[in-house]
């Protein structure tokens, strides 16, 4: 769309739209309905973090691409830690409507600033739209994590299999046409880059490992430690404000030594962080908590959007605008696969943890099954971090420095309004 229509023009309209999804869920009155007004705000939040990744690469300069990148990734990291604390104290003192409609003035203000300040680029004809890639591709994505999902629950079960078969078959199908492509949904020829594959590898880790138990532990903090949601949003604070502290740092540092040494050190730090988590019960120190969740944020700080702007950087310059949807779509994928697959593996570590107790000490099974999740997060994090070893400096490429998009005036004017 941003091909065909001009990137800031569809970038504003994608933000309208998860703005005016996000009312529409506040004055949901059944859970039909918030379903369905969901789905309108999940198609532009959708769509709107591709095109920002696509759009701040494009606009940085060559030598400051990594500062300006971590400055982006900071509310990335924030979110999932401050979100816990305003959604509670929201959840607790007001409505559960409020978390949908604080989204209104942050979307007007965003609005209002992206017509004043964002450049405008070109946008360039392109062929007839890849109508099977389309289909495919959402399909594909949509059925394998619902499979997945559907497998915390049981890997035998006919939602579980229909949807990993339909998700695989549909996976397979899609591979094979936008290979065909010329003008492919999503750019799958990127993978011939040796440096894009090995950087997203490692993405892909750090994102199993980290989000998946990111959303148990506050399950712990609730379950086992028996504390409220605004809370369990205070004790997770720590967290977010290493991860913001780091993450600005890991950007301006990816410049000069590049991602491999903050790869192995950031997703070092996730494992150690891990590791200490494992060893928690309910009788564990605050202190003691929340070193490990520091030692999370400042590891996810210092590795996340190195990786994210190396293999922006790996990928040919011409593709770029290609490539952000597609490592998107992955990391959607890749995160429900984490929640799921780790929701699974607690589960039957507690059924195999409460027939070891015989049923009487159900707290303590839980302890040690959260105990065993969070080992294996570690594990995934400690493989991240050897892989890291593999990492090099992508080669320089030659070509548009804009992404095949826009033309020289243009991207001049685009980085002097960013210099500005």
């Amino acid at each position: 769309m941003t091909d065909r229509f001009g990137t800031k023009r569809i970038f504003l309209i994608t933000i309208g739209l998860f703005t005016l999804g996000s009312v529409l869920c506040s004055l949901a009155a059944s859970p039909e309905q918030l379903v369905l007004f969901r789905v309108i705000q999940g198609l532009g939040g959708g769509m709107v973090m591709p095109i920002g990744y696509a759009l701040v690469f494009k606009l940085a300069p060559e030598g400051k691409r990594g500062a300006v990148m971590g400055m982006l990734g900071v509310p990335m990291l924030l979110a999932p830690a401050i979100g816990p604390i305003l959604s509670g104290w929201l959840v607790e003192y007001a409505t559960w409507h409020w978390i949908f409609l604080i989204n209104l003035p942050i979307g007007i203000i965003a609005i209002l600033v992206g017509i004043r300040y964002l450049p405008r680029f070109e946008h360039k004809a392109v062929p007839a739209l890849d109508y099977l890639g389309m289909i495919l591709g959402p399909a594909a994505f949509a059925m394998l994590a619902y499979g997945v999902n559907e497998g915390s629950h049981s890997w035998t079960s006919t939602q579980t299999i229909t949807g990993l078969s339909i998700g695989g078959i549909a996976l397979l199908l899609f591979i094979i046409v936008e290979l065909r492509q010329k003008e492919p949904l999503l750019e799958l020829r990127v993978f011939r880059s040796s440096d894009f594959t090995r950087g997203i590898l490692i993405a892909w880790m750090l994102q199993i490992a980290l989000f998946g138990a990111m959303v148990l532990i506050p399950l712990f903090l609730q379950d086992i430690r028996g504390y409220g949601p605004l809370k369990t949003g205070l004790v997770m604070l720590p967290q977010a404000l290493a991860s913001a502290f780091l993450m600005p740092i890991g950007g301006r540092l990816f410049d000069k030594i590049g991602a491999r040494p903050l790869a192995m050190t950031g997703l070092g730090l996730i494992t150690a962080g891990f590791v200490m988590l494992s060893r928690i019960s309910p009788d564990t120190s605050l202190t003691y908590t929340m070193l490990s969740l520091v030692m999370l944020g400042g590891g996810s700080g210092l590795t996340m959007m190195p990786l994210n702007t190396h293999v922006l950087q790996s990928a040919p310059k011409r593709l770029v605008g290609r490539v952000t949807p597609l490592t998107t779509a992955a990391q959607q994928v890749m995160v429900s696969f984490a929640v799921a697959g780790l929701s699974g593996y607690l589960t039957s570590q507690l059924t195999g943890h409460m027939k070891e107790s015989g049923g009487t000490d159900p707290i303590g099974s839980a302890v040690a099954a959260y105990g065993d999740t969070f080992l294996l997060s570690a594990g995934i994090a400690c493989a991240g971090a050897l892989l890291g070893l593999i990492l090099r400096r992508p080669k320089p490429q030659s070509g548009d420095q804009n992404g095949g998009e826009g033309s020289e005036p243009e991207n001049a004017n685009a980085n002097a309004m960013m210099g500005h």
